[in-house]
């Protein structure tokens, strides 16, 4: 993710949004990765595929008119962040998953080479669950996938001092339920 693949990136945009067969084709490869990483933190891996296609849908339609204010990539993930908000409010009409689904994992026996991992990604991935849903996108833009507060910020359509002051919360927050710190006054 360094300023030269992002030139890169949005000049293939810009010429897939031309009608450019060929440059769709590496745009959506160089991009991919990125798209279904996001959402899979954001929605988790089950969803991933379908908001990662659902998101590339939208960026069909989009592409003739992506202008190259921001990077191709900044302007990906803010569409990919609306499939997701749009299917979180899509799903908020529907009932709720039980929390025995929890308990349906724990349950499983963890692997013999490695006892404790299944169990640890189960506890991380239920911290970060519980995360209020801005606190957990602006940690994991910023701590999982590297974007700076910057980038994060045009992602997610709000301000840079936002985006900073969501990732502290969220990081206060974990040491919190995690017991490895108290939250700050």
């Amino acid at each position: 993710m360094n300023k030269r693949d992002d030139a890169y990136v949005t000049d293939l945009a810009l010429r897939a949004g031309r009608g450019d067969k060929q440059a769709l084709s590496e745009f959506i490869r160089l991009t991919h990765d990125d798209v279904w990483r996001l959402l899979a933190h954001l929605a988790g891996r089950e969803q991933a595929d379908d908001l990662t296609q659902e998101t590339y849908l939208r960026v069909l339609g989009a592409l003739p008119r992506f202008a190259a204010r921001s990077s191709a990539r900044t302007w990906l993930l803010s569409l990919a962040r609306r499939a997701w908000v749009d299917s979180v409010r899509h799903d908020m009409a529907r009932p709720r998953k039980a929390a025995a689904e929890y308990d349906d994992v724990a349950a499983q026996q963890p692997s013999q080479d490695n006892p404790n991992t299944w169990s640890e990604v189960m506890d991380a991935r239920q911290l970060l669950d519980e995360l209020a849903p801005e606190r957990r996108e602006a940690l994991i833009l910023t701590q999982v996938l590297g974007y700076t507060y910057e980038e994060a910020a045009k992602i997610a359509n709000v301000r840079v001092g936002t985006i900073r002051s969501r990732v502290a919360r969220a990081r206060r927050d974990l040491m919190a339920a995690s017991g490895t710190g108290e939250p700050e006054g």
